[in-house]
């Protein structure tokens, strides 16, 4: 709406003299970066006819700048405005088992995890303050738990049972699926003519079979959809139910996230059941976890080891009777190592040791590995990356940890608990 000309062509230094020479020899005019619709950047130089007007034009520049930056942030965000709508908005949060699934949201769209469980259940919920565990739902209702018949309750074994009529429609005859709840699917026109139940293991077709599975039991819980649906979060029926995840499904401990308390004893402080583990990485992978413990209860006893479980295919955990297995399996494989005999051939820890580069350690290098800001997709390159040797700590060591968690603990407490789930 002024006299302009647009400056094309021109260097960066030399636009920086234009601006330069009009603001000292010509008060009529006013340089001007600008960006049109589609964010291209123009650079004019206007007259404007009063001072005023210079100031209209200049607060009008400023303006358009902080739209288009503005603009350029919220494409910046995407999938976090989803998230931030669902805090600000405080809509209850269904998933499954999903202590792990919080933590990610929370890594990837607020911030770092904190350094202690008490301080991640305080921030989840103050962003979340409605959350709901299908798991704890089918565990702990007893009517629920007596349909899944003390069968696994995973997400697609709870998904066959209490929703039949969708994954098998022939099946819908099931008198307990007389109260279900009627599930519409919309699909779109690719995937219409070739809709069906076996998307398992897909996080789409997962957050479906979690939907479906809460409808279904929120049903037999007695909801009215009709006229619960408002202000489902603070039915009192859920009330049981609500802000309580598990932290270690072995186990059964269940935290309140509105208080930070277990039902555990004293889960923060509670550390004999790592004294027990030992972390083995860079094996051969050819073995599995069933030939490990066969090789390690050849050498300590058929009962020295409780469980082996796979980190991956380059990592166990070997969870042992009691932490003297620990200390005397980490001297003999270090024995081992350093002796070329015969003996370290025949023995029954060979196979495992087998390439020379199989390390192991007990728990508290797994914390310290866990606890690096590097990250590699293998734990057999973590471990190498970091630069954790194999070790044991003293007996009085060992047992000063069973007392108390120390403020010098290299990992967090949240890290202990999340992996209390997978031992």
């Amino acid at each position: 709406m002024r006299p302009a000309l647009s400056l094309q062509g021109f260097t960066s230094h030399q636009l920086r003299v234009i601006r330069l020479v009009l603001g000292k020899h010509f008060g009529d005019l006013v340089y001007i970066h600008a960006n049109d619709k589609s964010s291209s950047s123009q650079d004019f130089v206007v007259y404007t006819d009063s001072e005023s007007d210079k100031e209209n034009l200049l607060k009008e520049a400023k303006d358009e700048r902080r739209k288009v930056a503005e603009r350029k942030i919220q494409s910046a965000i995407g999938f976090r405005q989803v998230i931030d709508l669902l805090s600000s908005e405080k809509k209850l949060i269904v998933g499954h088992n999903s202590i792990l699934d919080i933590a990610h949201v929370y890594s990837k769209f607020m911030g770092p995890l904190p350094s202690t469980a008490e301080k991640f259940v305080a921030s989840i919920n103050d962003h979340f303050p409605y959350i709901v565990d299908t798991k704890i739902l089918l565990n702990v209702n007893p009517m629920l738990n007596q349909r899944m018949k003390k069968s696994s309750t995973s997400l697609s074994s709870a998904f066959s049972s209490l929703c039949p009529q969708i994954e098998f429609p022939s099946r819908s005859s099931d008198s307990f699926l007389q109260h279900r709840v009627k599930i519409d699917v919309e699909v779109d026109n690719v995937r219409c003519s070739n809709w069906n139940a076996g998307g398992k293991h897909e996080a789409g077709y997962d957050a479906f079979m979690t939907g479906c599975v809460f409808a279904q039991a929120c049903s037999h819980l007695g909801f009215d959809f009709e006229h619960d649906s408002e202000n489902i979060a603070q039915n009192e029926k859920l009330e049981k139910y609500i802000n309580r995840l598990y932290l270690s499904w072995t186990s059964g401990d269940i935290i309140d996230l509105r208080t930070g308390h277990s039902n555990a004893e004293n889960w923060r402080v509670s550390k004999f059941k790592y004294e027990k583990i030992v972390l083995i990485w860079n094996f051969p992978r050819k073995l599995k976890a069933r030939q490990i413990k066969e090789c390690i209860c050849k050498a300590f006893g058929s009962t020295s080891v409780t469980s082996v479980y796979h980190l991956d295919d380059t990592a166990v955990f070997v969870l042992f009777k009691n932490s003297e297995l620990v200390s005397e399996f980490l001297k003999v494989k270090e024995q081992l190592e350093s002796d070329n005999g015969p003996v370290t051939i025949i023995h029954p820890l060979s196979k495992i040791l087998e390439g020379g580069k199989t390390g192991a350690a007990d728990y508290e290098a797994y914390k310290e590995i866990c606890s690096s800001h590097i990250s590699k997709v293998l734990f057999s390159d973590q471990a190498e990356t970091v630069g954790v040797k194999p070790r044991t700590r003293p007996e009085t060591e060992r047992r000063e940890s069973m007392v108390a968690v120390t403020e010098n603990d290299k990992a967090s407490d949240l890290i202990d608990a999340f992996l209390a789930s997978r031992v």
